[in-house]
């Protein structure tokens, strides 16, 4: 659980990693490591960008308005909200992209113009979230006195999110289906005068089914419940209205540790765990 949590923190980087000391927990290693009055990693994303783009201001401008919005921005937000236009922006999200920091998709049924560009570089929502606003505050304990607040919490359900996308390879491979063509994305829908919804992952496939991916960070099996499976239900009544009448629609569970079978877990058409994404 805290080798995850690190890997959601510092993305993976070795250089990072062996910041760790493995002989104190993880949370006096992150406030060590971000907010520490002399913390190494405190100033690390203003340096990132400085050494990797010529023009990091507007590199960073970019990034911190995409990840104002979980699903993502398209090109017309960004460039009404970051004053940026043409060739420019798209040489930044083309570098962007290039570099792993964010990534871009289309939902089913949308316009390319309409493709969404969404922060997926862990490092940077970890830093955004929480360390760019605590520059000058020195509350050196901050991550081990907020380690169970609801923002940690909302927080923990991103970067989980997050990391699935960077797993869809083994993703497709627990679900025998990596020699099949398909896409993936994140999917919202509001219905006139209706509730809305919004699906973490979706993957559509070249043999005519989509993967419903509902992906739940959580410290125990996972426990659907009725009014889950209410939930479950509907999206996935709202998800067929947008994909082809052939199309089958397939409910699957992505969370860290398994499924609590009980009358409502037949939800779910499959289990992928944390054993599965790190093979």
């Amino acid at each position: 659980y805290q080798i995850l949590e690190a890997y959601m923190i510092l993305g993976g980087i070795p250089y990072y990693l062996d910041m760790l000391d493995g002989k104190k927990p993880l949370n006096i290693n992150i406030d060590n490591l971000f907010f520490a009055e002399n913390a190494p990693l405190k100033t690390e994303f203003e340096f990132l960008f400085r050494s990797l783009f010529k023009d990091s201001l507007n590199y960073r401008k970019v990034i911190e308005f995409i990840s104002t919005k979980l699903i993502g921005q398209t090109r017309e937000e960004i460039a009404a909200g970051c004053k940026l236009e043409g060739g420019e922006l798209s040489k930044i999200l083309n570098n962007l992209s290039l570099c792993d920091f964010i990534r871009s998709y289309s939902a089913p049924k949308k316009k390319e113009r309409s493709r969404m560009y969404q922060l997926t570089d862990m490092f940077s929502l970890f830093y955004l979230r929480f360390v760019r606003d605590s520059h000058g505050k020195m509350n050196e304990e901050f991550w081990k006195e907020n380690i169970k607040s609801q923002s940690v919490v909302t927080w923990r359900g991103i970067a989980f999110e997050n990391l699935c996308f960077h797993h869809i390879r083994q993703i497709k491979a627990v679900l025998g289906i990596s020699g099949v063509s398909s896409r993936q994305s994140a999917w919202s829908k509001r219905p006139d005068d209706q509730e809305g919804t919004q699906i973490d992952l979706i993957i559509e496939r070249a043999d005519n089914i989509v993967n419903m991916c509902e992906l739940k960070f959580y410290g125990d099996d996972y426990t659907v419940s009725k009014d889950y499976y209410r939930k479950l239900l509907h999206r996935q009544e709202l998800l067929s209205n947008e994909v082809s009448r052939r199309t089958a629609i397939y409910s699957t569970l992505i969370t860290t540790f398994g499924l609590t079978y009980n009358e409502y877990s037949g939800a779910f058409t499959n289990c992928i765990t944390l054993d599965d994404l790190f093979v």
